[in-house]
């Protein structure tokens, strides 16, 4: 999944999250994107800074859950709404993407390189692994990994 920072032409800035960049582009060209504030189908992709993992020891991976007491200690409490959201992407995300844990930088050094099929995948990184795939041009995102709703 790719996170997007987007703009419509009235500056009304927003998010959106798509399986890879062609399916931003082939969404855009189609007029199927459009402005959650204003409905103008103009959008486009706004600059971003690239986003960064936090270290590899601060990650909570979904094979390797933090005891209960850990988390409440980094994160503060989620609004419902907000932590149902994160956990259906979740959901998507791992029905329509690959794990490949800790070797994400290099598979997606091998996807970008040609060297493997194109496809979605998630798994793990560290902030200077992240910071190395943004400036070979590898767009990744780091999104919040919360407990499945069903667990």
């Amino acid at each position: 999944m790719i996170h997007y920072q987007l703009r419509c032409p009235s500056d009304h800035s927003f998010d959106g999250w798509f399986k890879d960049s062609l399916a931003f582009e082939q969404q855009a060209a189609e007029g199927l994107l459009s402005c959650p504030h204003c409905g103008d189908h103009g959008v486009t992709r706004a600059m971003m800074a690239p986003a960064l993992a936090r270290p590899r020891a601060e990650i909570v991976t979904p094979s390797v859950p933090a005891p209960a007491a850990a988390k409440a200690a980094h994160m503060p409490k989620l609004p419902d709404e907000v932590r149902a959201a994160l956990q259906r992407l979740r959901t998507e995300i791992e029905k329509n993407c690959d794990y490949v844990g800790g070797a994400f930088a290099e598979e997606a050094r091998r996807i970008h390189r040609g060297e493997r099929v194109a496809r979605p995948i998630y798994g793990e990184a560290s902030g200077e692994d992240a910071e190395q795939l943004a400036e070979e041009g590898i767009e990744v995102a780091r999104i919040p990994w919360v407990p499945r709703a069903d667990g």
